[in-house]
């Protein structure tokens, strides 16, 4: 029997029945009545563990991972304020579930926990990892790290860390019965079936590459020996207590910064500042660290489409190799990306499904950063190395 999947979606007002007509859809889409796992991405505006409850009652206890988001995605485009939901059959591949909890008492701690559950239940070698973390309560890239302490430095993980509806205040995160906040869900994959993994953002630099001079995590101190938030006074004119939270975050959209690495030539990892501290450093979502190179980065809506056709590209020709093809896809797409495009947001998913096939599956959600390996390299092990992102498309695909 060949892998199924399908897709369900509900606006329904009650918590409860969303869930619950969400997974009849996607039960009926994917053509058999008993799923063997289900993954749900929903509005934080719910309450989540009715939503959770629906979503089980509806699938007989499935196995299960999800998260609150910032935005849904399926075939037909980008939506709001409802639960998405994938169900997916196959006798060929094997499903482990697990939660890493206490992020914000240990980032690494929670991403290692969530790897060491999964890996404990599976009896079969593991092939790739969903993870599905909270940022706003720790750092994303340590969540990342305890994850791979676990499976080991190249193992293929994917995912996006989970929203709220552009709140940024609190994120929910499920695994089976559970509804966590400040944990990572995950999923741990094994058997037979060939991976496809796309990773870009589009973003080009611009202006003169700076080096950190001073940083802590996720707050960058200084640039060149000066106040961190210079770089966008120099380039904007404008000073650091007209950037303040609001006024930053807006230019982030399109102006974030890029961290160079040195082993990937290709490009450049997305930071996003969020916030200005009152002596000129900059908060962002996730670490930069001192001593790395630094730029200042510009986006169009047409790189952005341009790169997400590109990972799409890149997904496919995993499939080409095998001579198989994507039986679901799954998208994480930064909360940034959508805020870049607006009304046309739905642009960015349609160019991805003309290259995919607008009939396979496809579930996503717009999140507060994502996870996958550097170009998406899969193949070679010593090139598969996973990292923690801003403003990217991060495409995944299981396929025959």
């Amino acid at each position: 029997m060949a892998i199924q999947a399908g897709v369900g979606i509900s606006k329904n007002s009650d918590s409860y029945q969303a869930g619950f007509e969400a997974v009849k859809m996607a039960l009926g889409r994917m053509g058999a009545g008993k799923s063997d796992f289900v993954i749900a991405f929903a509005s934080a505006s719910f309450d989540q563990q009715r939503v959770v409850a629906g979503i089980r009652d509806a699938t007989g206890k499935a196995l299960f991972i999800g998260c609150t988001d910032a935005g849904e995605i399926t075939n037909d485009g980008p939506t709001q304020k409802s639960v998405a939901v994938m169900t997916i059959a196959s006798p060929d591949i094997s499903f482990y579930t697990g939660l890493g909890r206490g992020i914000a008492s240990g980032a690494r701690e929670a991403g290692a926990a969530v790897a060491r559950e999964v890996q404990k239940k599976a009896d079969k070698p593991l092939r790739t990892f969903i993870m599905l973390p909270d940022v706003l309560t720790g750092n994303g890239a340590d969540i990342v790290r305890g994850v791979l302490d676990v499976l080991g430095p190249h193992f293929p993980v994917v995912g996006g860390a989970a929203g709220d509806d552009f709140l940024f205040e609190k994120t929910y995160q499920y695994r089976d019965d559970e509804v966590e906040s400040g944990a990572v869900a995950g999923v741990g994959l094994a058997g037979k079936f060939t991976i496809g993994i796309g990773v870009r953002h589009g973003w080009v630099p611009i202006g003169m590459p700076m080096k950190v001079t001073k940083a802590a995590g996720a707050v960058l101190g200084e640039l060149d020996g000066k106040p961190a938030i210079s770089i966008y006074e120099d380039y904007f004119g404008q000073k650091a207590d007209e950037l303040r939270k609001e006024a930053l975050a807006r230019l982030a959209i399109t102006y974030p910064l890029g961290l160079k690495i040195p082993e990937y030539d290709e490009e450049y990892l997305i930071r996003d500042p969020i916030t200005v501290n009152p002596d000129g450093s900059i908060t962002c979502a996730a670490e930069i660290p001192e001593g790395s190179e630094v730029r200042l980065m510009i986006g169009s809506k047409e790189r952005a489409v341009e790169a997400a056709q590109d990972a799409a590209r890149h997904l496919m020709k995993e499939f080409e190799m095998d001579h198989a093809k994507p039986k679901f896809v799954l998208m994480f797409n930064c909360i940034a990306r959508e805020k870049l495009f607006g009304a046309k947001a739905n642009d960015e998913i349609q160019a991805v499904m003309q290259i995919i096939g607008a009939d396979v599956p496809l579930l996503g959600f717009y999140t507060y950063g994502e996870q996958a390996p550097l170009g998406g390299e899969t193949r070679d092990s010593k090139k598969c190395d996973p990292r923690f992102y801003n403003e990217t498309a991060v495409l995944f695909a299981i396929g025959e």
